[in-house]
């Protein structure tokens, strides 16, 4: 069983900051930034591209309603809503879930992307989506 479902099942205590029938939200122990926030669904899918899609968007709508609440009440100019999908991508724990990650200034975390429009062919990248 994997820690996120110890965690829904009351194994593993947390800090819980929503729950209803399908959704738990914690607050993450590591706190990336004040407030990082973890919102899952309580039935276990591995990730993003498991997931069934009327769970997918119930935790979608939590972790909207979630970041509309916690960036004014702590004070944060903004969020990241972040998704990792497979380890490859930084996924530790394999149980999707959506991070809430209140921003305050641009230096407090990096998220970068890194230009390789020089290095690939964006038609046949297209194609092969399209295909």
């Amino acid at each position: 069983m994997c820690i996120f479902c110890k965690i829904i099942n009351g194994e593993i205590p947390s800090k819980k900051v929503y729950e209803d029938e399908d959704c738990l939200a914690i607050l993450d122990i590591s706190q990336a930034t004040l407030g990082h926030t973890l919102v899952m669904p309580k039935k276990h899918y591995d990730n993003l591209l498991t997931i069934d899609n009327n769970v997918y968007l119930k935790v979608m709508e939590k972790a909207k309603m979630l970041a509309e609440k916690i960036v004014p009440s702590l004070g944060a100019k903004g969020a990241n809503i972040l998704n990792n999908c497979n380890e490859v991508a930084g996924q530790s724990v394999m149980h999707f879930h959506v991070h809430i990650l209140p921003r305050y200034d641009k230096e407090e975390l990096k998220i970068e992307f890194m230009d390789h429009s020089k290095d690939y062919n964006l038609d046949g990248i297209l194609n092969k989506i399209k295909q």
